[in-house]
């Protein structure tokens, strides 16, 4: 599977919004975008005019990018968003936030969904009792995510569990100590992707 190995504050940069891809620093001033608040490349400065296509295609990489999902799987969501009943921009927003990674990063489990992706790459977390080590496993209402008795001494969980959650925890997300419940899928309010969803539709519609 392809994956990105540049520099991810390019990526916020291309997209014009803060993405949240590197944890900690982007709050901070050595935030690549608030230092180089332009697009990168050679002509990264010029000034451009978005067709309706480049808004739509802006939308669907931001959204992509923003959880650190790859094109083809990111296209497959949206075809398991069409065929679920209701809102196909609502659907395609709660699968990618019941991904394993993004529950373990919205549980202040990592620093950002990179890191937590990596984690669970290790095996350091388990659903419901059994060790996953997918991060695009989609969780539902009832899972129950655990960091593994094996890993809660290590020195990366000490510092996390020690500190306050650097996150909000959301109400679909209730968490205890070192497990995670998911309550229910995500309301539309409660999802805090910078994007508009119907752009994403609008552009694998044509």
């Amino acid at each position: 599977m392809a994956r990105y190995t540049g520099a991810v504050c390019k990526q916020c940069r291309r997209e014009g919004k803060k993405l949240f891809l590197k944890g900690d620093r982007c709050y901070t001033n050595k935030c690549g975008l608030d230092r180089r608040s332009y697009a990168p490349g050679q002509h990264g400065q010029g000034r451009k005019k978005n067709s309706e296509y480049g808004i739509q295609l802006r939308a669907k990489q931001t959204a992509r990018r923003y959880y650190g999902i790859p094109e083809k799987q990111f296209h497959k969501y949206f075809e398991m968003a069409e065929k679920k009943v209701g809102v196909t921009g609502e659907n395609l927003l709660q699968l990618c936030e019941s991904r394993l990674d993004n529950v373990v990063y919205t549980a202040s489990w990592g620093k950002s969904r990179a890191q937590a992706r990596q984690l669970v790459n290790h095996g350091h977390f388990t659903v419901n009792g059994t060790v996953c080590n997918i991060p695009s496993r989609l969780l539902k209402a009832g899972d129950v995510v655990a960091i593994k008795s094996t890993s809660v001494d290590k020195a990366e969980f000490k510092a996390m569990l020690e500190e306050d959650a650097s996150r909000p925890i959301p109400q679909w997300l209730a968490v205890e100590g070192t497990t995670a419940k998911v309550e229910r899928l995500p309301e539309r309010e409660e999802i805090t992707v910078p994007v508009e969803e119907h752009l994403i539709v609008e552009f694998y519609s044509k």
